[in-house]
């Protein structure tokens, strides 16, 4: 009998599925043609927390087997630099931000967001877990310190005389195995009047856009307002203020500080509860029905597989993002329905997806492959694929978006 696990933050037993997508390899596990290790695959299987409402996937695999060499570079993604820069820009000017000030970013990455304070003149400390990424970030003039993050790592850097007026933590706070760990290490790094910002994908696109292939190992949570605000209770943080933006298919970006601290909660967090409270997130009932939802995207995925290839049409891939192995593994596919996916990474050119078993080649080799279809994995930047990607079309191709149906366009 399979035991049933614990919530990672609140350990209430988790007895209700979200949906289990099988046995998965890492979706960022990606493997040269020759490479002869058997390939690693563990189970993803979502569940909600009945008592606090973290979704969140089994803890099936160590953190270090994920992110101590990562194939993610933020900075090849044009629209995700510009995303960072406006973001810089304004936090400049709402917090008045300058030379006095420290700006620190956790999960860092290729300092594709402190660039940007860097060049403004202000102070910045990145704190990333993958030594490959942040020789990236450490070659623009960004110190880096190689660490995960949470209370012992803020412990550290605070007794070294480092603290922050604002942290930044951006598509990093679904990555954490001990959410209540990692998020406590921001109450001990902050400054008594510092200010952090966290951004995440919204759960409740999650479940009404069936955004389903965001679920990766990587991901272990799923957030949502009503939770993360029992997050912050827990450790001494409070929500101040909250925007809802696009990237990422629909995301948070949560404005907190230390609990006390006398800031005003903006009207925002009203009403985004009661958005929330609307669509049943703070109820199991809002959660129930998303795993008919997924497999009915799958099946008109693998529906319209089968009606481009028995017209004989061509079938190739833009984007090898962790989303689209989610989605082509949990799909079945292979290199027998897609030939080759396309991506400008260099990290991730001339391997395999992971699972699927598909070609990585550059974006430059499109014309070559010519495709008739050419199905966006990242959805959540088809406009800025298709900008890239048509003038290396035939006139007659076609993109395509699978989630959260087939989606054909010029």
């Amino acid at each position: 009998m399979t035991s049933v696990p614990n919530c990672r933050f609140c350990a209430t037993p988790l007895t209700v599925t979200l949906c289990d997508l099988g046995a998965m390899p890492l979706a960022n596990d990606y493997r040269l043609p020759d490479e002869k290790s058997p390939e690693r695959s563990f189970p993803l299987h979502a569940r909600v927390c009945p008592s606090c409402f973290l979704v969140q996937v089994d803890d099936s695999v160590p953190p270090d087997a994920i992110f101590s060499d990562y194939a993610y570079f933020s900075s090849y993604s044009d629209s995700w630099v510009a995303h960072a820069r406006r973001y810089a820009e304004a936090m400049v000017a709402r917090f008045g931000l300058g030379p006095q000030s420290l700006v620190v970013e956790i999960a860092s990455n290729d300092g594709y967001l402190l660039q940007h304070f860097k060049a403004a003149g202000i102070p910045v400390l990145g704190v990333e877990p993958a030594a490959n990424v942040a020789e990236t970030a450490r070659a623009k003039g960004i110190e880096t310190e190689v660490a995960f993050f949470g209370v012992e790592t803020a412990r550290r850097l605070a007794a070294g005389g480092k603290r922050a007026d604002l942290m930044a933590a951006n598509n990093v706070l679904a990555h954490v195995p001990d959410i209540r760990d990692f998020v406590g290490g921001f109450a001990v790094l902050l400054k008594p009047e510092g200010v952090v910002t966290f951004e995440f994908p919204h759960v409740l696109n999650l479940i009404e856009k069936v955004q389903f292939d965001t679920i990766y190992h990587e991901h272990f949570s799923y957030l949502s307002l009503v939770t993360v605000e029992k997050v912050f209770a827990a450790v001494g943080l409070e929500a101040i203020d909250v925007e809802e933006l696009p990237t990422h298919g629909g995301s948070l970006r949560l404005f907190a500080a230390p609990a006390g601290s006398g800031r005003v909660p903006s009207p925002r967090l009203g009403a985004l509860r009661a958005k929330e409270h609307a669509a049943g997130l703070d109820t199991l009932a809002g959660y129930e029905g998303f795993a008919a939802k997924v497999a009915e995207v799958k099946r008109g995925f693998l529906a319209f597989l089968a009606e481009a290839k028995a017209a004989g049409r061509k079938i190739a891939a833009y984007g090898a993002a962790a989303k689209g192995n989610t989605f082509l593994n949990f799909c079945g596919a292979t290199p027998d329905d897609i030939v080759a996916v396309f991506d400008r990474s260099l990290a991730k050119q001339g391997r395999l997806l992971p699972g699927s078993g598909i070609p990585i080649l550059p974006p430059e080799s499109i014309p070559d492959v010519a495709p008739d279809y050419l199905v966006i994995l990242p959805w959540n930047i088809a406009e800025e694929v298709m900008a890239q990607a048509r003038e290396l079309m035939a006139p007659e191709a076609r993109f395509v978006v699978a989630v959260p149906q087939i989606k054909i366009m010029p």
